[in-house]
């Protein structure tokens, strides 16, 4: 092999070992966001359970509520008659 022959394999083993590292720099930081993009979405399905949880209580809740109110109305009217 001649020097130019040598010198190209140099360059391209260097590029590549440039290419190789930036690779795995970057498959690191993508692991990482992914990490903490279910961190988020976790955290994102807590809170929708709880409001779904707070809701389906005030629906629970708001029967018991209107006939209350509604045996209530009917007293007062009851009382002023």
């Amino acid at each position: 092999m001649d020097s130019a022959a040598q010198i190209l394999v140099i360059i391209v083993s260097s590029v590549l070992a440039v290419f190789l590292v930036a690779a795995i720099v970057l498959v690191v930081l993508i692991i990482q966001l992914v990490k903490k993009v279910k961190i988020v979405a976790d955290q994102a399905e807590r809170a929708v359970e709880s409001v779904t949880a707070a809701g389906e209580a005030l629906k629970r809740a708001s029967g018991p509520v209107s006939a209350v109110k509604a045996i209530t109305t009917l007293f007062k009217q009851f009382h002023k008659s």
